[in-house]
């Protein structure tokens, strides 16, 4: 009886045992059970439906990325300046020379205004008299022949590009330009408008300032009725429209980003242009020119500046200064001893190779004449700068009030034409 009880015992212990095994296992396999048992996941981006509908699946965007910026134009800049005519009439070559050295030093004409022009970059003059030497002889009008000395000083001053397209340029005939074109070179000044051969006159006169390249030409009206030898129309670059657009055509291809084209034209002592000057400086605008130049009439003129439309439809700005007056000259009265100093920025976007001028500044000056012993001396003064500084002891209030009257004329005039026509 007590054997048949434990073994009835052994028994439920044993089913007990089994069903608690049962149960952990149960326990354990649970959660992968019901993970099996669970529908999936539905993506965001898809529609269930049942057996009778469409499904329309919408896919999820892509995010966009953001929109990338034009990169920011690069500029180069460089400073054009130039000024009106050098010339040397007899009365100031005295003053100028030196008995010790026996030389000429023209140095103090340009001192006053050295400081403005040392802030260009290019720097133009218009030589407006041979600098053939002493074996020539020195002379003033009608056919002039100047110390090299005066080149020296233009050297000396800033000026670093020299334009000799004038009436005056064969004063001393063929040889005098030769010996002009030499007493350059050894200067170290560049020239454009005569030459010494049809090889000289064909090169290119090219100047990069900056990452800017600047091509030059120049050309005068005539020569005083002095005739240029037969067969060598190269020692001078006579007013041509067709060949002058031919030339800006030819330095553009050569690379040039700017040009300027310096001409000797307009009628002497008018302070206002002609019609033809107006006509031939805004077709050589529309033909790729940047910048006129003028000089010959012997006064200030007014300046415009012109738009002209490229080939590709960019719009294009340009200059035209219709004559910059006497620089230094001993002529007086009627402000022919007043001249003009032209500074602009010419900015060039290197992006897309577009040039413009952004910055304009007409600087006018007074060739300064007075007598302290034998003979005269000359200064070419800023006249702004020296009214605003009222300093200078060679002035008399009567110059002061002079300058003060013919400034605010001349800023008239320079100004009166500065929109297009």
């Amino acid at each position: 009886m007590h054997k048949t009880r434990r073994k009835r015992h052994r028994k439920i212990q044993s089913v007990l045992l089994v069903l608690s095994l049962i149960g952990l296992l149960i326990i354990f396999l649970m959660p992968y059970v019901i993970d099996r048992a669970s529908p999936p996941a539905i993506p965001a981006a898809t529609t269930v439906t049942t057996p009778n509908e469409i499904a329309i699946v919408t896919p999820s965007p892509s995010p966009s990325p953001p929109p990338t910026e034009p990169p920011e134009p690069e500029f180069a800049d460089a400073v054009w300046m130039a000024v009106g005519d050098v010339m040397m009439h007899t009365p100031q070559l005295p003053g100028a020379y030196d008995k010790k050295t026996n030389r000429y030093n023209f140095n103090p004409f340009f001192k006053a205004v050295k400081p403005i022009l040392e802030q260009g970059d290019w720097v133009i003059a218009n030589l407006e008299t041979p600098i053939a030497g002493v074996e020539f002889g020195y002379k003033g009008y009608p056919q002039f022949n100047a110390p090299v000395e005066l080149g020296e000083a233009l050297k000396n001053a800033g000026f670093n590009l020299i334009t000799n397209a004038n009436n005056h340029s064969l004063d001393q005939g063929e040889s005098g330009i030769l010996r002009t074109l030499e007493n350059l070179k050894k200067l170290g000044l560049p020239s454009k408008g005569t030459a010494a051969s049809q090889e000289e006159a064909d090169k290119l006169v090219l100047s990069e300032k900056n990452g800017i390249v600047m091509g030059l030409l120049a050309y005068t009206y005539g020569t005083n009725g002095i005739p240029v030898p037969e067969g060598k129309p190269y020692l001078i670059s006579l007013i041509d429209e067709q060949k002058i657009k031919a030339d800006i055509a030819e330095l553009r291809e050569a690379g040039a980003d700017f040009i300027t084209v310096s001409l000797h034209f307009g009628t002497e002592y008018q302070t206002a242009p002609n019609d033809e000057q107006k006509r031939l400086a805004r077709a050589l605008i529309a033909a790729g020119a940047d910048i006129v130049a003028g000089s010959h009439p012997h006064v200030v003129q007014p300046y415009e500046v012109v738009e002209a439309t490229e080939e590709n439809g960019h719009l294009r700005k340009g200059l035209i200064i219709y004559s910059m007056g006497n620089f230094i000259s001993n002529q007086r009265g009627e402000t022919k001893d007043y001249g003009v100093i032209f500074k602009v920025n010419v900015r060039k976007n290197i992006t897309d190779g577009t040039i413009d001028l952004t910055e304009i500044e007409s600087i006018p000056t007074w060739v300064h004449r007075y007598k302290p012993d034998h003979a005269f001396r000359y200064r070419i003064l800023p006249i702004e700068e020296t009214i605003t500084a009222a300093s200078d002891t060679l002035l008399t209030q009567a110059d002061y009030d002079m300058l003060q009257k013919n400034y605010d004329m001349l800023r008239n005039r320079l100004d009166s034409m500065k929109k297009t026509e």
